[in-house]
């Protein structure tokens, strides 16, 4: 049997079923948000009937927004409770994940449509169009995941970088990474504070360098993410694999200690 919440009792709240229709969602994925400790709304009826908000209604609009990225709820959980944004806020970096979004969706549909196109032609798609296809949308949805560990001043300085970024050279980005870390094996036996130790230093400061511009807050995102890389999605977690490698790690941590010692 179906059991009819009460009435409104205020202007400013809403019954269950009244905010699932405001909200565009249904009753029973409020009730499942409710369940998770996502939107728990802070008022009851008299008779203990749940009352929504305007807040509600601001909490939804964040997680909706979040898992649109792709984020898992547990995790949406945690985040929209350890920092809550004014709206505003969210509304403003909500806007640049979907413009980026937008912009990495642009470069996989130019790429289908000259596939396309050349199967029109009776001719197969050649390698690099493929190719770009599958970088395009591999960056969308890194790009997508990657957003939750930087804080929005560090993600409006790589939205204004990103958009003189390509598939192209994130490519090469990840090319230069690949022959570093093989070099970085390779050398596993030297002496981490001799001068080939040194040289691999140089140049992963300098292609970390080249992501973060040095500013120390998109340095601290950076660290976030990989203090959380259990939880990465498996995507993420294999093109990021020789880093999982501990003496590889080890290695170049000793290495970028010495050159940096050396230029005190």
């Amino acid at each position: 049997m179906v059991v009819e919440e009460e009435p409104d009792v205020t202007g400013t709240t809403y019954r269950t079923r009244e905010f699932a229709e405001l909200a565009g969602v249904t009753v029973r994925t409020l009730h499942h948000y409710d369940r998770l400790g996502l939107l728990r709304p802070g008022r009851r009826s008299a008779a203990g009937y749940r009352l929504y908000d305007a807040r509600d209604l601001e909490r939804l609009e964040q997680i909706v927004a979040l898992k649109c990225l792709g984020l898992p709820l547990k995790q949406i959980r945690s985040l929209v409770d350890r920092t809550p944004l004014r709206l505003e806020q969210a509304l403003r970096t909500q806007r640049r994940v979907l413009q980026e979004k937008r912009r990495l969706l642009d470069h996989a549909i130019a790429a289908i449509e000259a596939a396309e196109a050349e199967l029109r032609r009776g001719g197969r798609p050649d390698t690099e169009i493929l190719k770009t296809i599958i970088e395009a949308i591999e960056m969308q949805n890194n790009t997508d995941y990657t957003r939750q560990y930087y804080s929005a001043e560090a993600q409006a300085k790589l939205d204004e970088r990103a958009k003189t970024w390509s598939p192209e050279l994130q490519a090469k980005a990840e090319q230069d990474w690949s022959d570093l870390f093989r070099d970085i094996e390779a050398a596993l036996g030297e002496d981490p504070e001799g001068p080939k130790a040194l040289s691999l230093a140089d140049r992963w400061l300098n292609l970390l360098g080249q992501f973060t511009g040095g500013d120390p807050r998109i340095v601290e995102g950076l660290r976030n993410m990989y203090a959380d890389r259990d939880n990465w999605p498996d995507s993420m977690k294999q093109r990021t694999e020789p880093w999982s490698n501990p003496p590889v790690r080890d290695f170049i941590n000793k290495a970028i200690g010495a050159r940096k010692r050396a230029q005190l």
